[in-house]
């Protein structure tokens, strides 16, 4: 495995990123430049470093701690190709992927390459630009009232956005409650 992803930062074991210990990758690169944004160094597409898979898969591999993995940024569907790698041997360990994403999942839908692979690899998506004037800091792994904390496997079923309902994503539960998968 040799893909390599521009990112921003990695936070091994983030509690904020979603529930219980998260692997965080930050990719580095977003169009969306919204307004108010959390990260906006993550922007430039040229700035950030490389970063290899193979290792962030072997470091992923090496914290039994971990409950998921998030995918954040900058914007994590503009490098979808890359983290595809990623995406899938998250998946093969047993770990719950999330991803964030200015897109509407509506749209990333549509799309029928890399884009929509890695849509298809999501436990869950958080979608939607972050909007300053709608921006909540009492809503759980949301910055603005207008995201949705999307279930995929379910909207993929159903043909239609299904809101996640897990207990560990919604406000007011405990980010540490069990819910862990099992390590292949």
């Amino acid at each position: 495995m040799s893909d390599q992803v521009r990112i921003s930062g990695i936070v091994a074991e983030s509690i904020t990123d979603g529930p219980g210990f998260r692997y965080a990758v930050f990719v580095q690169g977003c169009s969306h430049n919204c307004p108010g944004c959390q990260n906006p160094q993550t922007h430039d597409p040229c700035g950030g470093e490389l970063r290899s898979v193979e290792d962030m898969v072997a470091e992923i591999g090496r914290d039994p701690m971990l409950s998921g993995v998030t995918l954040s940024g900058g914007e994590p569907f503009e490098q979808a190709g890359a983290l595809l790698p990623l995406a899938r041997a998250v998946r093969d360990m047993g770990l719950e992927l999330a991803a964030y994403t200015g897109d509407l999942y509506e749209d990333l839908l549509r799309d029928t390459g890399d884009r929509r692979a890695l849509l298809e690899l999501c436990d869950v998506l958080i979608d939607g630009p972050f909007i300053l004037e709608q921006r909540n800091l009492d809503i759980r792994f949301k910055g603005s009232e207008n995201q949705r904390i999307i279930d995929v496997p379910a909207s993929l079923r159903a043909g239609a956005v299904v809101l996640k309902e897990d207990g560990r994503w919604i406000a007011g539960s405990d980010p540490f409650a069990p819910g862990m998968r099992e390590r292949v």
